[in-house]
């Protein structure tokens, strides 16, 4: 009984084969058969190879939503040296509350040669040359997202020469912790000095000859330091053609969450505009030299997460690629030869039709005439 039941079981098992196996005598190979495979697994080879390698890529997602975190600190990265001696300049940050940040216990002041050195020279070069790319393809930046932490520093290397020249220029460095609403944060003569109704730099003390604020921005960055991502006025160097020039930068601030496989950080991006303009009082250019960076922070928050496509999917379009090149080359294989048959059997035909007969009575016969063992003699 239990073998009948097996039995059944087997029989009912092979009735729902969905792939019959045909016997090898009933099976024809053929050259273009072989030609057609041959173009087969060579494509399916070719396409597997590109498909693990875009399933070993990542891609950045990017998602916007409104900023509700208006009570914490944002943090200014601060790299720039300016031509001119430390005891000559100032900077401080001034928002729109009008609360100034007294900025000299953060902030360093160091006196350095404003000339870089032919490595730091090569640095700044190439600083400006991915600068450049970046402005042209703005997908680069992506791969600066997921090279983070894994790059080189991008701050300036450390002066490997013995300069035995006397400084001339002031490198301020370090960080500020400022309110998080739009604010001011400028280089200009003379120390800052707070009031009540705002503040004021002693600049009495200076002459006009003294002022050159030709200056160099190793970096700049709002939020948490991350290394190896590029900031939009890092290497940034601009010459000052007259001692009375005001050089201004007008930021928007946007607040990043950065969620890749290889870090997890909050931070910002930002965009810049340049402008910088001679003061003349004569000819109307009022102002006050000096370098003056005027931000505004972003209601918006963008959120950056690195994605992986999951095996599963990386699976189904694998068995995608295999299954649909075996059926479109077993589709074009038999059309070709369904193509090739008709074409040969009207050329076997032309070639056999039978010659015209004269009959006696001038009619034509078309059939050919009867082989008989009398017209062989």
């Amino acid at each position: 009984m239990r073998r009948l039941n097996r039995k059944k079981t087997l029989t009912l098992m092979k009735e729902l084969d969905a792939f019959p196996k045909v016997p090898e005598s009933y099976v024809e190979t053929s050259a273009t058969g072989g030609t057609v495979s041959l173009i087969a697994f060579t494509t399916i080879a070719f396409l597997t190879i590109m498909e693990f390698t875009v399933y070993r890529d990542t891609w950045m997602k990017y998602e916007y939503e409104v900023d509700k975190d208006f009570t914490s600190k944002l943090r200014i990265n601060i790299d720039i040296t300016v031509a001119m001696r430390c005891q000559y300049v100032g900077a401080d940050v001034l928002d729109l509350a009008e609360t100034m940040v007294a900025s000299a216990d953060a902030l360093i002041y160091e006196p350095v040669v404003f000339e870089l050195s032919p490595q730091q020279k090569e640095w700044q070069r190439m600083l400006q040359v991915i600068q450049s790319r970046l402005q042209e393809e703005h997908s680069l930046q992506d791969v600066i997202f997921k090279s983070a932490f894994k790059s080189a520093s991008t701050a300036l290397p450390p002066r490997e020469d013995n300069s035995l020249q006397s400084p001339d220029a002031c490198r301020i460095h370090g960080h500020l912790y400022v309110n998080k609403v739009a604010g001011n944060f400028h280089i200009t003569v003379g120390k800052a000095i707070p009031h009540p109704r705002g503040h004021a730099h002693l600049a009495a003390l200076v002459s006009h000859e003294s002022y050159n604020f030709s200056h160099r921005i190793d970096h700049l960055s709002f939020g948490e330091l991350i290394p190896g991502i590029i900031n939009p006025l890092d290497g940034t160097e601009k010459i000052a053609s007259d001692h009375n020039q005001m050089f201004q930068y007008f930021i928007t601030v946007v607040p990043t969450k950065l969620h890749t496989y290889k870090i997890s950080a909050e931070t910002h991006q930002f965009s810049v505009t340049e402008r910088e303009r001679v003061i003349n009082h004569a000819a109307g250019s009022h102002g006050v030299s000096g370098i003056f960076m005027k931000y505004d922070i972003s209601s918006l928050m963008v959120t950056v997460t690195e994605e992986h496509m999951p095996f599963w999917q990386f699976l189904v379009r694998l068995c995608g690629i295999i299954g649909g090149i075996f059926s479109t080359t077993g589709i074009l294989h038999g059309f070709g030869r369904f193509v090739a048959e008709v074409i040969f059997c009207r050329f076997r035909l032309g070639s056999h039709r039978s010659t015209s007969v004269p009959l006696p009575d001038g009619h034509t016969s078309n059939h050919l005439p009867l082989i008989t063992d009398n017209s062989t003699h």
